[in-house]
């Protein structure tokens, strides 16, 4: 029995069809670039496109640094680790294990009591 006409030309546009798209898409993200719209070419500022000259943004002020935490224990609560909770009390990982020393940091138990400072 001679094969489906329909079936074999099918069988050959499909990877055709594929191919195609992932080009198409492929030079849709290239073109696009990452850039946002304005961003000057080298990517250091915004391009005013009355004088051609470039504009700079300032970096937002920044908040003052972290302060140890004025309180003198910290109670786990569930899913928090060694390193959490000193980002929390902003206190280094390293003076809540010395201050702790009978604390597990693999095995912290939810309701748990830590000191934070001495």
């Amino acid at each position: 029995m001679p094969p489906n006409r329909n079936q074999s030309s099918a069988r050959l546009l499909a990877p055709v069809a594929l191919v195609a798209f992932a080009l198409a898409v492929s030079l849709v993200v290239l073109s696009s670039g990452g850039k946002n719209e304005g961003e000057s070419p080298n990517g250091s500022g915004k391009a005013d496109t009355a004088t051609g000259q470039r504009t700079t943004a300032t970096s937002p002020a920044r908040p003052a640094a972290p302060r140890p935490t004025d309180r003198s224990t910290y109670t786990v609560k569930p899913g928090d680790t060694l390193g959490k909770i000193a980002e929390k009390v902003r206190v280094e990982v390293e003076v809540l294990q010395e201050l702790n020393p009978a604390v597990d940091p693999q095995a912290l138990v939810t309701g748990q009591k830590l000191k934070l400072r001495e």
